[in-house]
């Protein structure tokens, strides 16, 4: 979560790090980003597709359940919750 006044250089910042990063690893299938605005705080979330958890931890590692952070994150971030969710398409 940022601040509301953040959030769009913080969209900006995500894509130029995070997004770039998931379109550039094999595997994955495409990526969108969430974004919602209240009481002065902006959530973002990242949703992606990807063919395979083997995919996924080429882009995040052995631990999939973390977060994956960029230098500056800690420069926008505030608050929110540090939680990666997998699902399977059916």
């Amino acid at each position: 979560m940022v601040r509301t006044e953040d959030a769009d250089v913080y969209g900006r910042y995500i894509d130029e790090t995070g997004f770039s990063a998931y379109k550039a690893t094999p595997g994955n299938q495409g990526a969108w980003l969430l974004r919602r605005d209240a009481d002065g705080r902006t959530e973002f979330i990242a949703f992606t597709l990807w063919e395979s958890m083997d995919a996924i931890k080429a882009f995040a590692g052995e631990d999939i359940e973390a977060a994956v952070y960029y230098p500056e994150d800690e420069r926008y971030l505030i608050q929110g919750e540090d939680w990666v969710r997998h699902y399977d398409v059916e």
